[in-house]
């Protein structure tokens, strides 16, 4: 959509002469100024003014002494030392130089096949005859020249030259490295993208509906800020969206800026961090710098925990850490907004309980928005957007694939459309049917399936297991529908029950979360009543029964023995549990520690006393996974002989 500031016909009632004469139809645009280019800037820069003679006059006087310095050597040729002893014998000498043991003289005759009468020669260290009486009688001009000295400037320039050459380089590179700019180290990495040509709009967003109603202001400052300034109010400064991994906190950022019509620079924290300390505070820097110039602008700074974790919280070295530093100029920048630049800063963050206090006060990250898990409504909606240029089938509902996808963000739900494409392109379907979603949804829930050939006892056993799980699944008031049950090896699971709620949940009830303990432990308990022993297929099972109880003593306050208190470190910080576990007393500890084995005991049991009463039940499930291998939600209530009770979400009572 073009952009309406930029068109050429001036609009009803506007004032031509308030517009620049380029902007008033008829009349033609300046021609634009020919920018140099960075090499041309910088030949300017080194060689323009009184300072490029001075150079120009420094390398001419060295180029002329150094010339002056290399003299051309005479022609001379080399003869061994016993040819000139015997021309020396035989009186074909007729002068001679000595400069230490070599010798330089004229011939009195060329020697045969030679031109010039100049030669050259080395006396051998082992020669012990009587040179020098020799020459005296032939009459021969004896010359001795004393060794050459090279002039004090070249002694200097060769002596010290390169030695102050390194320390020159040297104080170089200090520099550009404190400063950042070596080899573009300091220049931002962000990405930019132009609100025109990669525009992305709040239609492209879908399922965060409250988080963008809360930047939905901001995204009306930067489109009319007049509108605001006029009544004495500022832009905030700075926007923080937190939210689970895949919630869209960068779609949402990227929608902000193409409402609004500006640049925006997107990056992630950890780019600002390199080994060499400061590089991050000037790329932060010249960040700010890029946006302040191309205002109003929007900075995205994903994964803001990268550098925003709280300081002298550990793993670095004081005020002289790279990341410390970095963050202390994200802080400078910020509090150097007058509110006048039209630039603002979203930042994104899975764990904003970690971030530094500094961030969060009033005048840097004004504004707090969390993205949340989108609802089944959102999820229809995110459905709906995602699919827009796929071909579906009839059968295809995407409201049925919301409510049978609780938990599941934006990401999630993209890629399980995807999925759902490449399975369909895979079976040449010219549309993606329910059968691909189907297929899809097991493959990113439940793992892909793997081909092992199992033997019959351990389909059987396996069986056991799964069969466990779903029976009392469906014998368990309150507890999640049993979705589907499969032995096929998927993921690192021998066999998997799927079981999901009909609505979404916001909270757990004690006895929910009871009935999922028991759930969970049916698969072990059903192999203990069928073989009398247990198998490590319920590791996963035990994990999460064990999570499940600490939690509900040690954090939700459901143990009469411990009470209404929370014992465990909060959520974002579970690698203070020992330090959090140190400070209660050791009767607190021991009470904790056998309230989490009594309520997996007592659900063991009771999962036991269930399947013992239910065998015939667990038997025939049994029966059809080994022929079928993989039972729906239909199949496996009616072979259970259990109805299918639609669970509807608990209205909580008043208080």
């Amino acid at each position: 959509m073009a952009d309406e500031r930029r068109t050429e016909r001036p609009a009803d009632g506007e004032d031509t002469n308030s517009r620049p004469p380029w902007k008033v139809e008829g009349s033609r645009a300046p021609e634009p100024k020919h920018e140099p280019g960075p090499w041309s800037r910088r030949f300017r820069r080194v060689f323009g003014g009184r300072r490029g003679w001075i150079v120009v006059f420094v390398l001419f006087i060295l180029n002329w002494y150094l010339a002056a310095q290399v003299r051309q050597p005479e022609e001379r040729v080399g003869v061994p030392y016993s040819v000139f002893r015997d021309q020396l014998v035989d009186g074909n000498v007729k002068a001679v130089s000595t400069v230490g043991d070599s010798f330089e003289g004229t011939f009195k005759h060329a020697l045969p096949g030679q031109v010039l009468t100049e030669f050259t020669t080395a006396r051998p260290s082992i020669s012990d005859d009587e040179l020098t009486s020799i020459l005296l009688k032939q009459h021969v001009v004896i010359d001795a020249k004393p060794p050459p000295q090279r002039p004090l400037l070249t002694t200097i320039l060769v002596g010290l030259g390169p030695t102050v050459l390194l320390v020159v380089v040297m104080i170089w590179l200090f520099r550009r490295v404190t400063s950042g700019s070596i080899g573009g180290l300091g220049r931002s990495k962000a990405r930019r993208y132009e609100p025109t040509t990669q525009r992305t709009t709040f239609a492209d967003v879908a399922g965060v509906e409250e988080a963008q109603l809360e930047v939905s202001e901001i995204v009306d400052f930067l489109a009319a800020p007049e509108k605001y300034r006029r009544l004495g109010a500022s832009m905030p400064r700075g926007v923080l969206l937190s939210g689970l991994p895949g919630t869209g906190k960068t779609l949402l950022a990227r929608a902000m800026a193409g409402e609004a019509g500006v640049p925006f620079f997107s990056l992630s924290a950890s780019e600002f961090v390199e080994m060499v300390v400061g590089v991050g505070a000037s790329r932060v820097r010249d960040l700010f710098e890029q946006a302040k110039k191309e205002a109003p602008a929007i900075i995205f700074i994903d994964e803001l925990d990268a550098v925003g974790r709280a300081r002298g919280s550990g793993g670095g070295f004081g005020g002289s850490d790279e990341r410390e530093q970095t963050l202390n100029q994200i802080l400078t920048e910020m509090d150097g907004f007058s509110g006048a630049e039209g630039v603002i800063v979203i930042a994104s963050t899975n764990r904003p309980e970690i971030l530094d206090p500094a961030l969060l006060r009033p005048g840097r990250f004004d504004r707090q928005v969390v993205v949340n898990p989108p609802d089944q409504r959102g999820r229809r909606a995110i459905l709906g957007v995602h699919t827009r240029g796929i071909p579906l089938a009839g059968d295809v509902d995407l409201g049925t694939i919301a409510s049978t996808t609780p938990g599941m963000v934006g990401a999630d739900l993209r890629n399980l459309i995807n999925e759902a494409a490449l399975t369909a392109a895979r079976h040449d379907r010219a549309e993606v049917t329910a059968e691909d979603f189907t297929e899809a949804f097991g493959k990113v829930i439940l793992g892909a399936e793997r081909k092992l050939m199992l033997t019959e006892a351990d389909k059987r056993q396996t069986a056991y297991h799964e069969a466990g799980h779903a029976l009392i699944g469906m014998l368990t008031p309150g507890a999640d529908p049993v979705r589907k049950i499969s032995i096929v090896p998927r993921g690192r699971a021998l066999g998997v029950t799927l079981q999901s709620p009909e609505a979404d949940r916001y909270g757990f009830s004690r006895d929910y979360l009871l009935g999922r303990v028991v759930g969970l432990l049916g698969g072990r308990a059903a192999e203990e009543l069928v073989y009398g022993e247990y198998t490590s297929g319920a590791e996963n099972d035990l994990e999460v029964v064990t999570a499940i109880a600490r939690l509900m003593v040690g954090r939700w306050g459901m143990s009469d023995a411990i009470g209404p208190i929370s014992i465990l470190p909060p959520i974002g910080q579970e690698g203070a549990a020992a330090a959090a576990m140190s400070i209660l007393s050791d009767e607190t500890r021991e009470r904790f520690d056998s309230e989490v084995r009594r309520i997996v005991d007592d659900g063991y049991a009771q999962a036991l006393e269930i399947l013992r009463a239910h065998r015939g039940q667990l038997d025939a499930l049994v029966d059809a996974l080994l022929e079928d291998e993989t039972l729906d939600e239909v199949d496996a209530y009616r072979i259970a002989g259990v109805n299918r009770v639609p669970v509807a979400s608990p209205e909580p009572e008043p208080a």
